[in-house]
């Protein structure tokens, strides 16, 4: 099983890495509002952490599904950005449906420092992130 963080416990975020959870994946959490972290955390029995940074270290995946650009940049970038805990190699995979700019932005920024980006948006509000058929396939 895959080392994965996630950014981001929103109404789709929270359900979708429960799912991760649920499949046996190690998962450690990070939200701007720390209870919201600790309450997955106790929840599913992952980790939850301070910064994307420190979520994000050690991950072969980290998973972002945040508002908006200016939330992905905030859980991205600067010294307690993810981009700054991942390794080479480590994946980044953004649920966001953001800017093609923003998306265009991370992407050169995440290759540059030998990391992989990939754009993922997901659809489907609440409901979707906590029936998403897509998540089936990770639990085999």
């Amino acid at each position: 099983m895959a080392k994965l963080a996630f950014l981001g416990l929103g109404v789709m975020g929270y359900p979708m890495a429960g799912h991760l959870a649920a499949a046996g994946h190690e998962v450690c959490v990070y939200n701007r509002t720390a209870a919201k972290a600790e309450a997955w955390a106790a929840q599913h029995g992952g980790r939850h952490a301070a910064t994307p940074r420190e979520a994000a270290a050690g991950a072969d995946f980290v998973m972002a599904c945040v508002g908006n650009d200016d939330d992905l940049r905030s859980v991205c970038q600067g010294a307690d950005g993810a981009f700054a805990g991942m390794g080479p190699g480590a994946i980044f995979v953004d649920h966001t449906t953001v800017s093609s700019k923003v998306t265009a932005e991370l992407y050169a920024e995440a290759k540059a420092a030998g990391l992989n980006f990939v754009d993922a948006p997901v659809s489907g509000g609440q409901a979707g992130g906590r029936e998403w058929p897509a998540f089936d396939h990770v639990r085999r």
